[in-house]
This record gives structure tokens, C-alpha cells and sequence, in this order.
């Protein structure tokens, strides 16, 4: 089969993309700004649900998880997917660690030129104009079909994402039939209850019942993700079908249909704010386990952060939409958050290390 490349793309497809980029930035800046607010009250720690003494594993043997993501033959997601991958190799067998084997789920229907370095199952994309320009709503089918289909020796999964970057070894932190999730600040269920209510009605109990959490990342079981996504994968198409629900949640409308699939199949999350970071709110890794790049980082010479405008020094990996970044970035000025620092050195330590980078 013919492998598809990015070149071969219609420029109405970059027109696409780039206008998608510019709404999620936009998103992610009015996020941005009440993270900002949020922390400077002392507010920024979400609620951590710890699992029942009953649940807690003994230490004695390794629960192993499948790391999965989903991904697009577009050259943004490609040089991600590449970063990701270099350092789950890294990790995987570090002390600590639980990771299993490792799958790109690649969403597009055809291979693509990465197939021989990172083990991918290619699986089709939703029907023509049925994701409205919304390419995230492929990730609930593109699970629905690897869940189906493949063979995962596992017994639980990571649900990753392409800018995800593995800070420290990753155990396995669900325990039996309560997965584990990060709590997003902006995850709100009960301040969206009338919009709740059209998917979740009140027979199934209060929506304070829903979790504030995205489906990535998540560990969990692999029995209760096969019960949990086809209802995942309809939810969302009923929400992106509902003008309502889709001007409310916008780029989050996906997370929120999972939270919901969830709720729906009576599945709790246990809530972990260590599961991840988002530099460069949080301004440390510590002991935390995943690295989250979705927000740009600009500051300028002094070391001030100046998100929202265009910093003397930046690095968002929104400005590497056409090709991966180059080698050898430049680190960050003095007085950027070691968060931050810490992101670049792993960006450059990958690209340093995997063969023929520049044709991502």
C-alpha cells in the first residue's frame, strides 16, 4: 500500500488546521488566563480522590498497562508522536515503571513513513465531514477499532497523547476497576448541568458524579475501556450535533464526552495531580510523571512569562505546524521555571538521538 505523506495534503487542509490552531490557541489562552488567577489565589490543587485501602496493590508484581495514542499523518503530530516515543523507550524499564508495549493508533487509514520505527495500528477515520473540522472526535472511533481489532496482551491502558513527554518511570496508578485520571481545572461538570443533563439525565444520579478529567491520560482497565468507549464515541457525535453543547465546550467537547461515558457506565476516577504537568503553569516536574507541551511558553530576556504575546524567547509547538522544530533549541533565559527548562532539554535530548529528524 502506498504510504500517505503530509506533501501530498490539499492546501485547503493546511488552511484547515491552521485556523483550528488558531481557535485552540485561543481556547487555551482563556484557559490560560484563569489558571493564572487560579493559582495566584492559592486555589490551582484539584481535588485528589485517593483509591480505598482495600484497593491498594501490593508491590509485589508489576501491573503492566499498553501505552496508546492516537494519532494523524500530518507532520505536527508526527515529530510528537517521534518525542513521545524516543522517551517511553527511555523510561519503559526504569525502576518504578509499569509500561507495557506501545501503539500509535494512527487514525488516517493508510501507513505512513513512521511505520517501521514506532509500532502503529492504522484504523479508518470517521466518515467524511462527520468530525465538522474537528479531528480530535476520531480519537473515541479510533479506540472503539484498535480495541476491537487488535491484540493487547495487557490488562490495563494509558490513553496518551502525542505531546505527552514521560518525565519520570510511570506505574500504574488505577487499582482494579477504578482507572486513574488528571483533574483538568476547566472540567466542569456541575457548572454545566443543563448542558449535562441532555446526556446524562438525572436517573443516573448527580452530576457532581461526573470526574473533571479528559480521557488523557488515563490508566485503566481494558475491560472497562471496551464497556466505556463506543458509548464515549456517540456521546461525543451527540455533542458536536448539538449547537448548544458544542459553542459551550468547544475543543473540549471530547474530554467532556468522556467524563460522561464514564459517569454513564458508573466508573469513578481516581484523581491524580501528579499524574502530570502543564509547563509553564506548573513551574516544576518533581516527581510528577508526564510532561503536557499543549501551552506555548513565551518570555522574554529577563525571564518574565508573556503569555499572550510573542516572547523573545519561545517555544509552542504550534509553531511547527508544516515540520518538526529544529535541532539543539535554544534553552530558555535565566529565571524561566526549571518546568520549562527541563521540557527543552527533553525536546533536544530526543532530537539529538532520533535518526533522519528533520524528515518527520
Amino acid at each position: 500500500m502506498a504510504r500517505k505523506s503530509f506533501s501530498c495534503s490539499s492546501t485547503l487542509f493546511l488552511v484547515l488546521l491552521a485556523v483550528g490552531s488558531f481557535f485552540a490557541t485561543y481556547n487555551l489562552l482563556t484557559m490560560a488566563v484563569h489558571y493564572k488567577a487560579v493559582n495566584s489565589l492559592g486555589l490551582a490543587n484539584d481535588p485528589i480522590v485517593e483509591m480505598p485501602d482495600n484497593m491498594r496493590r501490593s508491590r509485589g508484581g508489576k501491573a503492566l498497562f499498553h501505552v496508546a495514542l492516537t494519532a494523524t499523518d500530518a507532520p505536527y503530530s508526527k515529530w510528537q508522536c517521534r518525542i513521545m516515543y524516543y522517551w517511553y523507550k527511555k523510561t519503559k524499564d526504569m525502576a518504578g515503571s509499569e509500561m507495557g508495549k506501545f501503539t500509535r493508533i494512527l487514525h488516517s487509514g493508510v501507513p505512513d513513513n513512521l511505520m517501521d520505527e514506532i509500532p502503529t495500528f492504522v484504523v479508518d477515520p470517521l466518515p467524511s465531514g462527520l468530525d465538522r473540522g474537528y479531528i480530535v472526535l476520531n480519537r473515541p472511533w479510533a479506540f472503539v477499532q484498535w480495541l476491537e481489532r487488535a491484540t493487547i496482551e495487557e490488562e490495563y491502558i494509558l490513553m496518551a497523547e502525542p505531546d505527552h513527554v514521560f518525565a519520570n518511570p510511570l506505574p500504574n496508578l488505577a487499582r482494579g476497576e477504578l482507572p486513574a485520571g488528571f483533574p483538568f481545572f476547566y472540567i466542569k461538570p456541575a457548572e454545566n448541568e443543563k448542558i449535562i443533563r441532555k446526556y446524562f439525565p438525572k436517573e443516573n444520579g448527580p452530576v457532581t458524579s461526573i470526574d473533571p478529567i479528559g480521557n488523557s491520560p488515563v490508566i485503566i482497565r481494558k475491560d472497562l475501556l471496551e464497556k466505556i468507549a463506543p458509548t464515549w464515541m456517540n456521546v461525543s457525535l451527540r455533542m458536536k450535533d448539538d449547537p448548544e453543547t458544542d459553542k459551550a465546550f468547544g475543543w473540549v467537547l471530547e474530554m467532556y464526552a468522556y467524563a460522561v461515558a464514564s459517569a454513564l457506565h458508573g466508573v469513578q476516577h481516581i484523581l491524580r495531580k501528579d499524574f502530570m504537568l502543564q509547563p509553564p503553569w506548573d513551574l516544576e516536574v518533581g516527581k510528577r510523571f508526564i510532561i503536557h507541551y499543549t501551552y506555548g511558553c513565551d518570555y522574554n530576556k529577563k525571564g518574565e512569562l508573556t503569555y499572550g504575546k510573542i516572547g523573545e524567547w519561545r517555544f509552542d509547538k504550534r509553531s511547527h505546524l508544516r515540520g518538526p522544530p529544529p535541532r539543539n533549541l535554544s534553552l530558555p533565559p535565566p529565571g524561566v521555571p526549571e518546568s520549562v527548562v527541563t521540557l527543552v532539554k527533553m525536546v533536544n535530548g530526543a532530537t539529538a538521538n532520533i535518526p533522519d529528524w528533520d524528515t518527520s
